[in-house]
């Protein structure tokens, strides 16, 4: 028998909502559908932040890294040239330790020098003194006297010359320096250097008209079968007077770059 207030019925079975979706279903919010997508995002990140890391690396590295400059105008083997005695030789004589005009060199030992006059009084590199010998002789049987003057002096006896003569004549340093080398800088202390005088006129040694004589056109002519060259001609670069007597070695190696800068030298520059 069926009491009054019973309908038979569950509570809340009543469908009286019009929403038949369990509520339980209703409030439990959808997990599974976003879990997914965190590991994807992860991933992106990371390689936009690898890409993003190297290349700022790449730029701060370029602007550290020095760079390499190439000449275009070079040719490789400029990289491997070797300095030659002659590195300075387009400067002016004044900047290359020259005094009045006159370079320095070294002097030669007393153990390089042997005689070239019979009296042994006059001497020269060995190496000098037998192509002098040579030309003498070479000359002789042209006709022609090859007279030796002067071959090695010392620094010494260059001071001397230099200071003690010039100061008797009344010179001053540049009046000397157009006729005689300071000490240290004269060729003859090179034992390379003789004057040279013409048997058949004496009357032209050291002088200007020794380019006048039959000895001097020899010499032009002949000279460099024997490795001399005239040490002054005119109008040198060096600014001496000149000095068709003076003449030098340059026949082997040592002696040729003794005069490399002097043969070298090039005009200085003056302003207009």
């Amino acid at each position: 028998m069926n009491k009054a207030g019973f309908s038979g019925k569950a509570p809340n079975s009543s469908g009286d909502s019009g929403d038949d979706i369990p509520v339980a279903l209703r409030d439990t919010p959808d997990v599974s559908s976003k879990t997914p997508l965190q590991p994807l995002v992860l991933i992106i990140g990371g390689v936009a932040g690898f890409i993003l890391l190297a290349v700022v690396s790449g730029f701060f590295f370029s602007l550290t890294t020095p760079k390499k400059i190439t000449d275009s105008s070079s040719s490789p083997a400029d990289s491997s040239t070797v300095t030659t005695p002659g590195a300075t030789n387009s400067a002016n004589p004044q900047d290359n330790n020259a005094v009045l005009g006159h370079l320095a060199y070294p002097e030669a030992p007393e153990s390089e020098l042997a005689a070239i006059t019979s009296d042994r009084r006059i001497r020269m590199r060995t190496a000098a003194a037998e192509k002098f010998r040579a030309m003498t002789q070479a000359a002789r049987s042209a006709g022609v006297i090859l007279v030796p003057i002067s071959g090695f002096r010392s620094v010494k006896e260059q001071e001397q010359l230099f200071f003690e003569v010039g100061a008797q004549r009344n010179q001053t340093p540049a009046q000397r320096a157009a006729l005689s080398a300071p000490p240290g800088h004269s060729e003859h202390h090179t034992g390379y250097a003789v004057d040279i005088g013409d048997g058949a006129a004496p009357a032209t040694n050291l002088q200007a008209n020794f380019d006048q004589t039959k000895a001097f056109s020899w010499l032009q002519a002949n000279a460099a079968r024997f490795g001399f060259e005239l040490s002054f001609p005119q109008d040198n670069v060096q600014g001496v007077s000149y000095e068709p007597w003076h003449w030098r070695f340059v026949g082997d190696r040592q002696s040729l770059e003794t005069f490399y800068k002097a043969r070298n030298l090039k005009p200085a520059k003056t302003s207009p």
